[in-house]
């Protein structure tokens, strides 16, 4: 056994909570696992045998029947999101130990765990929302210092129209938009290197054409070779994923919608705009799946049951229903 299986979890965490810090997490982020490590072995430093304190528990003590102990008592009071997000921090924690020959093998598997729940849609909030952050943006902002509305318009009208992601925007090419006036179509390269192709309708041609333009006009004709990026910053290099953050940003800022955009969704929002009104406007899931390159049918049927519950709760808004639930007999009571 390796002599640093005696070693305090505590110790061992806190090692790992330093590799992971070289990844530059955020505070939030890098504060929850060491909650969940700490929480949980708490909790299996009750279930060793004998009981120990916390800070004298030694990681050979951490046996797949104490794991499994803890994790159950971890779960009961806890959502099925913060147990599936502990067990992956512990999963984590292990494979490090692994790595680093602390230990020979990762015991989690043993630790049942539940299935990872899938994100509910946060798309735009409004109506008529995207109509808006589009017009305004399509506008010059005398306020800007150096503005260039074809192509913010061309970043919105791209996550709007085809609903792609921020990576897949940024490995865009100007090759990416290929086929005829009338039959254009975008080729992305999509999540976990699975390609797909979305048609482009005529209005995203013009807008995708026009923002091309415009940037023959600033940066000379080299600049759309077919193997350049499709979108640049204003200076005509790649634009990188800050600057594509900041720029959707400026734009909802511009428009004045800050409000209306989902916390924590940002570009997002606009890809789960694009997917709602897929199901809004009758899309099956196995559509919207292909559109969005979902790898799974799951994914993609959030979209359809978000959209039904917001028509069922719009129908049951109607105040014509409080007017016939006043013509009915009580029920019950005899």
């Amino acid at each position: 056994m390796h002599d640093k299986e005696d070693e305090s979890v505590l110790q061992l965490i806190e090692e790992f909570l330093t590799d992971r810090t070289t990844r530059k997490p955020s505070p939030h982020t890098l504060e929850a696992y060491r909650r969940d490590l700490r929480t949980v072995a708490a909790l299996a430093a009750e279930e060793a045998t004998p009981p120990l304190p916390l800070d004298a528990l030694p990681l050979h003590a951490l046996s797949p029947r104490v794991l499994r102990a803890a994790f159950a008592r971890f779960a009961a009071p806890r959502s099925a999101a913060s147990v599936h997000r502990a067990w992956s921090t512990w999963n984590s924690f292990f494979s490090f130990l692994v790595a680093d020959g602390i230990v020979g093998g990762n015991p989690m598997p043993a630790v049942g765990r539940p299935r990872a729940p899938l994100p509910r849609p946060k798309p735009l909030r409004g109506a008529d929302t995207p109509e808006q952050l589009l017009a305004a943006v399509a506008r010059a902002d005398g306020r800007q210092r150096d503005p260039w509305p074809e192509r913010d318009l061309a970043v919105l009208a791209l996550a709007l129209c085809a609903g792609l992601r921020l990576s897949e925007l940024l490995a865009l090419r100007v090759a990416s938009l290929a086929g005829r006036a009338g039959e254009r179509r975008l080729d992305v390269a999509g999540k976990g290197g699975r390609p797909r192709v979305v048609p482009v309708e005529p209005e995203l041609d013009v807008v995708l054409v026009d923002y091309l333009d415009s940037r023959r006009r600033r940066f000379g004709a080299r600049s759309v070779r077919p193997d350049s990026p499709l979108l640049v910053d204003r200076r005509g290099e790649a634009l990188r994923r800050g600057g594509l953050q900041y720029l959707v940003d400026s734009c909802y800022r511009r428009a004045g919608i800050g409000d209306r955009v989902p916390r924590g969704a940002r570009l997002h929002a606009l890809r789960h705009t694009f997917a709602t009104r897929l199901a809004e406007d009758g899309a099956s899931a196995a559509e919207i799946m292909r559109l969005l390159g979902h790898a799974s049918l799951a994914s993609s049927q959030a979209y359809i049951e978000v959209t039904a519950g917001q028509q069922r709760a719009a129908v049951r808004a109607n105040r014509t229903h409080r007017a016939l639930a006043g013509l009915l007999p009580a029920q019950g009571g005899g």
